[in-house]
């Protein structure tokens, strides 16, 4: 049963070969959808650290945590003044994690775009 999932989530996260046919663009929009809802999974866990790490190490409240877990991960800066060590060790090292999770979920999100286009570009230099 495991080696069916595998094959299963293998099939649904997988692109096209360069020589398979393009993909139709329902099935395309499913694909956007899928990479969408992962990447969104990605964000939510991302900011649920952040919001609990500056709730437990810098004593705010849940508000202002996730407002400086979102102003983090998006690059922003973070708004609220750290006091404790502990609290700013998380925030160091929250911002290191923020920046390759942000690079990183954009790449997902927009990988399908990409592949698409460039199966696109493929194509057509193939027609030719």
């Amino acid at each position: 049963m495991g080696r069916s999932r595998y094959i299963m989530a293998e099939k649904l996260m997988n692109f096209e070969h360069k020589k398979e046919k393009l993909l139709s663009f329902p099935d395309f929009m499913m694909r956007v959808l899928r990479y969408a809802l992962f990447a969104l999974f990605l964000i939510t866990i991302s900011v649920g650290i952040g919001t609990l790490g500056y709730h437990i190490f810098g004593k705010l409240s849940y508000i202002d945590s996730f407002y400086n877990a979102c102003m983090i991960l998006t690059g922003m800066g973070p708004v609220s003044v750290l006091e404790t060590k502990m609290a700013k060790l998380f925030s160091s090292f929250y911002a290191l994690y923020s920046g390759i999770a942000f690079l990183s979920i954009t790449a997902i999100f927009f990988s399908p775009i990409a592949h698409r286009l460039l199966h696109i570009l493929h194509i057509d230099k193939k027609d030719e």
